[in-house]
This record gives C-alpha cells, sequence and structure tokens, in this order.
C-alpha cells in the first residue's frame, strides 16, 4: 500500500471518530442497507489526474439488497463497484471545495440511497500528501480528549547525507457542531511542533474568526498550542472558517512554516422551513380531468439542503370545502405542484376551494422534522358548460310600418354560467322567418336580453305579420362534450300595424320635352300620384307646391296639366333649357299624408329671338385706312338659331351707304369702315341690318354710335378731336370758359366784401362812453353767496376735501343739490372790449340763454363749495353788513330778466322796507 493510500485511510478513520464524538452517528442495527456516513469528506490537491483514486465510500448491504450499483450527478468524478471515487478526467479545480452527489441503487427493488461527497482543495502553499512508506510523522486525532495532539510540521532528521525533504502533511478538516451548548471555550484540537522539545514556541492563530471579524470566534493557547471554540457557532450565518496556524520561537522568529486550518460548522435542523408567500392563489378550469396541473408552492429551509435537516416535503392539511370529494387536490411531496386528483369540479357549485399546505424538513419526518403552513387559494374558472335557454318557448310584438331603429320584443335568456364574461353573454340570430332582413337582434350588455329591433321598414300591404325563429348562443364556444339545450331557440310574432301612408309619384322626376312658345290652355302631361293604402278608400287631390314663372296649372282630381301662359326658353327661369315645377298630392287619410313631384319640361328651342348687334359705341378716324370698327351681333337663341350672322347697310338713308362701308370677316364678324376720303368729326347713328341663320331667319336693324375724331400717326384720337368729336365748336368751348372765370370773380367778391363788414363792425365806437350807459353790462362773475337771508353756514363745506373720489365715484344722478359739479362749465360769450350799441342786447340774451342751460350752475339760497382757506378765522361775519343803494336809480326793469335776475329785481327794485 502506497503512503498515499495509507495516509486516506487515516483520515477517514479520523473523520469517523470525530463525527462518532459529536454525537452526528446514531448505533445502526446489525444489517441496514445503507451509506455508512451521511457524507464523505477529503483534501485533494488543485490538479488531479484522470483515473486518480480520491477516497472510498462505504455502503451496508443486505443479502436481499445484493447486486448495488453507484452513480454520480458530477461528469468529473465516478464510483467504482468497491466504492472507490476517482477522477474520469484531468482536473483543475479553482474553487475551496467540490460537492457531489453519490447515489446507490439496488436493481431489484429500484430503491435508491444518497451520500454527500465533499472534496477540500488544499491551497497551493500547502503540501500534499507524502508518499514514502513507514510511520506518518504527522496526523490528526480525534480533538477529543484534550491530550490528542495535532503534529502538523513533519519531522527533521539530522544526517550528512543528502536526502530527499519529505512534504508536508495537508491536515484535514475540523468538523464544529451548530448551536452547541458549550461549556465555553470548548477545545477542538491542539497543534505542536515537534522542535517545542528542543526550544519554547509559541503559537497562533490568523484569518476570519480569529484575528479578523467575526473576532476571537477561535482561540488558541500559545504555549501549549490548544485551539478553542468560544462561542456556539451558526452554520446559517457562516459554514466554513480558513485560518493559519503559526509557530515562533520566543524571539518571533519563524520555526515552522504556517499551516492552513479548514474548520467546518456542521449543520443542525434549527430552521423551520419558510414558504416564499403565506398565500398562494391559483386557478384551475372547472371539470378538469384528475392530474391536470393546478399551482406550485414553494418553502426554502435555511439548514443545508444536501443533507435531512434541509429536505422539504410537502403534503395537504386540509381541503375546504370537501365537496364533492374531500381529497379534490393531491401535492407533489418534494416539487410542490399541486395538481388535481378527483374529477367533478363545477364552478357553479363550488367556485373556489381554500388548502392548507404543510412544509416539513427531515425529508418530512413528522416525529423529527420542522414544519410551516401555507394557504392556497384555487379558484374555479369558469367554461362554457352551460348553453343560454329561452325563458319562454315566444315572445310577441308589434310594429307600425315604415318604422325603424325601434325595439318591438326583448328577449330573455338564462344562462348559470360566470355573467359578464364570454361563456355568459349571449348573440342572438333570426335563422327563420326574415328573409328580406326587416330585424336585427341586439344584446343589451347589461341583462344580457336580446332586443328585436326593426332596421328595415316593413310595409302593412305586403307584410302583415312575420313568425320569426331565433337562437341563442355564446360568445365562447361550448365545452366539449357539452350539446346546445332544445330551449336555446324560441319563437317570435310581430304584427305590423297600418298607417297611413303618403301618396307617391311612381316616375320623379319626370321629364317631358317640348318646343317653346306653346299656346295657353295646351294640356302637357299628367302628373298623377299613387295612394300605397290600399286597404284604405281615400282620395288624392293635387296641388302647386312650386312654379315660379306661373306658366303651369295643375287639375285637383286627375293631376292634369295645362300651360297657363307662353312658355319661353330664354326666360330668367330655365336652366339649362329645363323648366322646374313641384306638385303636391295629399290624401284625405286621418292624420292627412302628402307627398311631392317635381316635373322638369325640356323647352325645344325656336327663333323667336332676333340677333343684336355689337358694340353699340364705337370710334373711328376722320380718314380712312387708319382704323376700322369690328362688329358682331348676339342672339339669345341657340344653335342653329343662330349664326352664321349677315351684317348689311340699310339703303335709306342714302348718306349711310354714301359714307360706310362692311366687309365680311366670317360668320360671326364684320368690319364697319368709312368709304369717303374724310368725314367730319363728330357723333353719327350708322344703322346696320343684322339677320340670324334660323328657319325662317330673323332680322334687326340696331344703331351703332361712331365718334369720328381726328387721329395721331398712330389711329388714336387726339384731345381737341375728342372734344369736337362730343359735338362741342370752339365759340361754345370759349363761352363756357367766360362763364367760368365770371363765377369765380364773383365768389371773390362776395369774400371781400364780408371781410369788410365784419371789420367794420368791429371798429365801430358807441355814441356815448361805455361807462355812462344807463344799460347795465351784465358780467358773470364768480358767485361768492346767497345774501343777507343766507345766516346760518356749515362751515365743514368750506373746507377743502383731501381728494376728490368721493365727487367723482357717485353714481350718475346721485349728488348734493348744494354741490357744485365736477365737469367741464359752459362757455359764455365774451363780450367785446368796445361792444357797438346795437349788440348789447343780444349779447345779454346770449348770455341768458347759456345761464338757464348751465347745469354747473347752484340753486340760490344754497351752500356753495369754495377753496378751503384755513381752520378758522377771527373775521366776523360779512353777512351783517347792510346793503344800501344810493340815488335815484329806477331797478324796476329788472323784473323782465328772468328768474335768474328774480332775487336782484326784490333787492333794489321792490322799494323799501316798512
Amino acid at each position: 500500500m502506497t503512503a498515499g493510500s495509507e495516509v486516506l485511510l487515516v483520515l477517514l478513520s479520523i473523520s469517523a471518530a470525530l463525527r462518532a464524538h459529536n454525537g452526528d452517528l446514531t448505533a445502526r442495527e446489525a444489517c441496514k442497507t445503507g451509506f455508512s456516513e451521511e457524507d464523505y469528506t477529503a483534501v485533494i490537491s488543485q490538479n488531479i489526474l484522470e483515473g486518480e483514486k480520491l477516497l472510498k465510500v462505504q455502503f451496508s448491504s443486505c443479502p436481499e439488497t445484493e447486486g448495488t450499483q453507484y452513480e454520480t450527478n458530477s461528469m468529473d468524478f465516478r464510483v467504482g463497484a468497491d466504492g472507490t471515487v476517482f477522477a474520469t478526467r484531468e482536473l483543475r479545480i479553482l474553487s475551496e471545495q467540490v460537492a457531489f452527489t453519490v447515489t446507490a441503487r439496488n436493481g431489484q427493488t429500484a430503491k435508491r440511497w444518497d451520500t454527500v461527497v465533499r472534496l477540500l482543495v488544499a491551497p497551493a502553499s500547502s503540501v500534499h500528501f507524502g508518499h514514502k512508506k513507514g510511520k506518518k510523522s504527522a496526523g490528526l486525532e480525534a480533538p477529543l480528549p484534550p491530550n490528542d495532539t495535532l503534529l502538523p510540521w513533519p519531522q527533521r532528521h539530522n544526517s550528512n547525507g543528502l536526502r530527499r525533504q519529505k512534504r508536508d502533511w495537508v491536515i484535514p478538516p475540523i468538523n464544529v457542531p451548530e448551536n452547541s451548548r458549550g461549556p465555553f471555550p470548548q477545545q477542538l484540537v491542539r497543534i505542536r511542533s515537534d522542535k517545542d522539545n528542543d526550544i519554547p514556541i509559541r503559537y497562533s492563530i490568523t484569518g476570519v474568526g480569529a484575528d479578523q471579524p467575526p473576532m476571537e470566534v477561535f482561540s488558541i493557547d500559545s504555549m501549549s498550542g490548544r485551539m478553542y471554540v468560544t462561542r456556539p457557532m451558526d452554520r446559517e450565518e457562516r459554514a466554513s472558517y480558513h485560518l493559519r496556524a503559526h509557530a515562533v520561537d520566543m524571539n518571533g522568529n519563524k520555526v515552522e512554516n504556517p499551516i492552513d486550518l479548514y474548520i467546518y460548522v456542521i449543520d443542525m435542523n434549527d430552521n423551520r422551513p419558510e414558504f416564499i408567500n403565506q398565500v398562494y392563489n391559483g386557478s384551475v378550469d372547472e371539470g378538469s380531468k384528475p392530474g391536470t396541473y393546478v399551482m406550485t408552492v414553494t418553502a426554502n429551509d435555511a439548514d443545508d439542503a444536501t443533507t435531512a435537516n434541509g429536505m422539504v416535503r410537502y403534503r395537504i392539511v386540509t381541503q375546504t370545502p370537501q365537496s364533492p370529494s374531500q381529497n379534490m387536490f393531491t401535492i407533489n411531496s418534494e416539487t410542490g405542484d399541486i395538481v388535481t386528483v378527483a374529477a367533478g369540479l363545477d364552478r357553479e357549485k363550488v367556485h373556489q376551494y381554500t388548502v392548507i399546505v404543510q412544509a416539513t424538513d427531515m425529508e418530512g419526518n413528522l416525529n423529527y422534522g420542522l414544519s410551516n403552513t401555507a394557504t392556497a387559494i384555487i379558484s374555479v374558472t369558469d367554461v362554457n358548460d352551460n348553453p343560454p335557454e329561452f325563458t319562454a318557448s315566444t315572445y310577441a310584438g308589434e310594429v307600425p310600418e315604415n318604422r325603424v331603429e325601434i325595439v318591438v320584443a326583448n328577449l330573455t335568456v338564462m344562462d348559470r354560467d360566470q355573467p359578464h364574461s364570454p361563456n355568459w353573454n349571449a348573440v342572438y340570430r333570426i335563422i327563420s322567418g326574415d328573409p328580406s332582413g326587416h330585424f336585427s337582434i341586439r344584446t343589451d350588455p347589461v341583462t344580457n336580453e336580446g332586443m328585436v329591433t326593426v332596421v328595415k321598414a316593413v310595409d302593412y300591404e305586403l307584410n302583415r305579420a312575420f313568425m320569426l325563429t331565433v337562437m341563442v348562443s355564446n360568445q365562447a364556444p361550448l365545452a366539449s362534450g357539452i350539446q346546445m339545450s332544445f330551449q336555446s331557440t324560441a319563437g317570435v310574432t310581430i304584427s305590423v300595424m297600418d298607417i297611413n301612408e303618403a301618396p307617391y309619384f311612381p316616375s320623379n322626376h319626370k321629364l317631358i320635352r317640348l318646343e317653346e312658345g306653346v299656346p295657353t290652355g295646351t294640356v302637357l302631361t299628367t302628373f298623377s300620384a299613387i295612394d300605397p293604402d290600399r286597404f284604405m278608400q281615400q282620395a288624392v287631390r293635387y296641388s302647386k307646391l312650386s312654379d315660379p314663372a306661373n306658366w303651369l296649372h295643375i287639375n285637383a282630381t286627375n293631376g292634369q296639366i295645362t300651360t297657363a301662359a307662353v312658355l319661353d326658353r330664354e326666360s330668367i327661369y330655365i336652366k339649362n333649357n329645363v323648366y322646374e315645377a313641384t306638385f303636391l298630392a295629399a290624401d284625405n287619410g286621418v292624420p292627412p299624408a302628402s307627398g311631392t313631384g317635381t316635373l322638369q319640361i325640356y323647352l325645344i328651342d325656336i327663333n323667336d329671338n332676333a340677333p343684336e348687334l355689337l358694340p353699340k359705341e364705337a370710334q373711328i378716324c376722320e380718314k380712312p385706312g387708319l382704323n376700322t370698327i369690328n362688329i358682331t351681333a348676339a342672339d339669345t337663341d341657340i344653335d342653329p338659331n343662330i349664326g352664321p350672322y349677315v351684317f348689311e347697310l340699310p339703303f335709306v338713308p342714302s348718306t349711310v351707304r354714301k359714307n360706310w362701308t362692311i366687309t365680311r370677316l366670317n360668320g360671326d364678324y364684320a368690319q364697319l369702315s368709312l368709304r369717303i376720303l374724310y368725314l367730319e368729326a363728330g357723333m353719327y347713328d350708322v344703322p346696320i341690318v343684322v339677320t340670324d341663320s334660323g328657319n325662317p331667319p330673323l332680322s334687326n336693324t340696331s344703331i351703332i354710335k361712331v365718334k369720328v375724331c381726328p387721329c395721331d400717326e398712330n389711329g388714336d384720337c387726339t384731345t381737341v378731336g375728342a372734344v369736337a368729336a362730343a359735338g362741342l365748336g370752339t365759340g361754345a368751348i370759349v363761352a363756357i370758359l367766360i362763364c367760368i372765370v365770371i363765377l369765380l370773380t364773383m365768389v371773390l367778391l362776395f369774400v371781400v366784401w364780408m371781410k369788410r363788414r365784419e371789420k367794420e363792425r368791429h371798429t365801430k365806437q358807441l355814441l356815448i362812453d361805455p361807462e355812462d350807459d344807463v344799460r347795465d353790462n351784465i358780467l358773470k362773475y364768480d358767485e361768492e353767496g346767497g345774501g343777507e337771508e343766507d345766516q346760518d353756514y356749515d362751515l365743514s363745506q368750506l373746507q377743502q376735501p383731501e381728494a376728490m373720489e368721493h365727487v367723482l365715484s357717485k353714481a350718475p344722478g346721485v349728488r348734493r343739490v348744494d354741490e357744485r359739479p365736477v365737469g367741464a362749465e359752459p362757455q359764455y360769450p365774451v363780450r367785446p372790449v368796445v361792444p357797438h350799441p346795437g349788440d348789447i342786447g343780444d349779447f345779454i340774451s346770449e348770455g341768458l340763454r347759456a345761464a338757464d342751460n348751465d347745469p354747473t350752475a347752484p340753486p340760490y339760497d344754497s351752500l356753495l363749495v369754495f377753496d378751503y382757506e384755513g381752520s378758522g378765522s377771527t373775521a366776523g361775519s360779512v353777512s351783517s353788513l347792510n346793503s344800501s343803494s344810493s340815488g335815484d336809480q329806477d331797478y324796476n326793469y329788472l323784473n323782465d330778466w328772468g328768474p335768474r335776475f328774480k332775487k336782484l329785481a326784490d333787492m333794489y327794485g321792490g322799494g323799501e322796507e316798512e
């Protein structure tokens, strides 16, 4: 046996001893089929050769289970018939560990057993297993009792000769169970170097869990090398630790190379399975067959999924309601898939099931495993397994004739499927009784009723009643195996009501053709209407509705149309040779009904209009050869009663043919020109006879006014020539100019006279001095009070207000009568500085008129608003001063000056007071 094989066996035995010490293995019976361990661990290098043996798994088989075969779930590793695990190809492993499952199958019973193989990859700095035969120089013994010692460093042999140095041992991992109750610190292993016999050595450990967070999970006695765990471990928090052990002398000098220590936390079943959701929602169609997938529930266990601690199994605890069976569903214990297990799902009976699902670890062992529950709500979805059925076998309705878009009958159905779904929504069809498509059935989206609607008007005279056969179905097709019910068809009887219909003209518009000019009273046609009410005895009467030219007459009883005037194709009422008239036909039904018809009369043209010469006026030079006049003709008739035209000059008067000549250009145009060498300028009326090509032809003598004028070298009339041609001679022109000059002179003289008179009026002096004039000059001054009778004053009214908003903001018509209005004052007449004696009366009258119409003048004896002149005054009232007059002046004439001067007249003209 090689040294590697010996080390492998030693490691296996040590690992088995550790597991036995931690209590993970229980006593087994004498013959129990299965692997000896739940998982196997081995340390390997990063580089593995093809076929290299790594470890051996042990499988115990009883006589009845012989013929066991091994397989793995990894393509890189295989298991031989004796349980040896080897590599299938050359590998380089970069991860810290490799784990895979080894399965043992029995070919007779089809049973299977699983175990987990963990291959720990040693770092490149570590030395692999030695190959030297003999006693190994280092090893790992069971961590307990504490006296067990780990010698990780190889012993040195002093020799003078050269020897190959033995490679270092790779230390197997240390397994520590989680959730240990102590006491702590709890010794795991003792590390020792064989040099401690010669010199004192200090031991230390580094790495995560020692001097890196989490700190001080592990500790080591620096002198003895005993390594401890200081507190309970939690595999779900951290599953493994990688530490390095160091050995130095008392001076800190390295005595040995650092070695790697791998510590694995052994999983305990300390976590319950946890469902991802507490409530799961799923659905399944009603009528589904057993085995139909419904939904999947999932629970996760934080424990090691490769051990029984993390292997979750599912089962259904309860089902509500338990109808039609208490076991309508089942669940796959490993995947959590819920499927139907029984038939009979009917949404119309049970629309929802509530299922309590339990998840248990330890592979579903209810005695040792931990459990948790979740709720699965399964909705039974509707399928169209209930055909719609009419609530009655026959329905009835009635409809007036000639009406559309009205509902004549409502069809009610019953459907037990889910309302307002395609399985419930009704679709109606008329399968017989309506070949012309008069009716349609629309579905009410709320009530699902069928509304029989008239889409094409019905005629009582053609159909007095309809017998319809209708069928109802759903938007969604019926489920497989479901047949239509005989109650899905019904009959509908629709009665048609007769109403009075309007008479109608069978030929509308009616067109007739005749020549224009037919005499009055000529019978044109009979324009009669038909009454569709064959079963009513009614009379039809006719009348005119539209006859623009009032050319026609219609017989009220039989509709015969005769002419009331001569029809003229050239009338303004004719459009494209057609005259239109509209007639009314009314019956005597209840209520009366009427219809209209249009008669179109196409008038054939006859030659009844003579041509007219164009143009009516023209201009030509007084000498021939310079220009000519192009003439043509217009005829209101149409072809063939128009051109070509014949243009001729009459023989009378003879001067026409002497002075003028006509040259034919084509059938519609000719040229008029002078025949003589010179014709005096002026206006000439030239008669021309125009004849059309009608049958018989018509002629017309038209007058063209020709202006003959002197022309320049270009053939254009000169200005003087144009005036002369208008008929005015040189004498007449001179007379007109003289009259214009005389008129302008008279206007100028009148203006000068008016200016002079105005100047004289302002420069004349009065016969006496204005100051001695006995007549008073009435001048306008500011009034300052009402006189002695005004004794009670409100001095607050004399104060200047701070602003004028209170005055300006007043509504129109709302103001004090004693306040002066805010606005423009009237413009009184300005008295001349030196007035004329005769103008004084006019001046006074204008002043009085302006004062009487002044809206800003306050009434007498009223308070007036003046500018504010201070808050107080030491002067007395001036109202106490007596007014007196001196002299014998007579003021009675003031009574004649109007109401404005009444107060002044009373003061001075009323005599002395008693």
